[in-house]
């Protein structure tokens, strides 16, 4: 499938509702309400179209929403798919790695912090039980310190 006019942000975040279509997070809550507070919170935090786009399907290949290949072919600035493509862990990849990958891509830094603050938002956190959510806190933390962002 290749566009042959850049997608808009308007078409991005439709591509990636209907891709996320019937996915849960973690507490339960359509998936997509996730990617929409992601992209809200890189674009109150000052981010390009570019990263909110990025924001938008920053999960879809990690979560088999989306294939490579349509990454690829996609009517994307080159920019996006590369903020995407950093943003995707790998299976069996360390944590270390990856957030340098993420600290080496110009404007993956802004959207990863969107997607930890929604991720350690309390109120999404206190519906998982105690084990778990004392777990994600800690790997939130873990990945924040790595990446350099101040804060819990």
């Amino acid at each position: 499938m290749t566009d042959h006019h850049p997608l808009t942000l308007i078409e991005v975040e439709a591509l990636a509702r209907a891709a996320h279509e019937g996915q849960t997070d973690k507490a339960g809550r359509p998936y997509a309400e996730h990617l929409a507070a992601v992209a809200e919170g890189v674009r109150v935090r000052g981010g390009t179209a570019e990263q909110q786009a990025a924001a938008w399907l920053h999960d879809a290949i990690e979560d088999d929403a989306l294939t490579p290949d349509w990454l690829e072919s996609a009517g994307l600035p080159p920019s996006v798919k590369e903020m995407i493509l950093s943003l995707t862990k790998r299976p069996g990849e360390p944590v270390e790695e990856y957030t340098a990958r993420i600290l080496a891509t110009p404007g993956a830094l802004l959207v990863k912090e969107a997607d930890l603050a929604h991720n350690a938002d309390p109120a999404r956190l206190a519906v998982l039980d105690a084990p778990t959510r004392e777990r994600l806190s800690a790997k939130y933390a873990y990945v924040r310190s790595l990446l350099g962002l101040a804060g819990s």
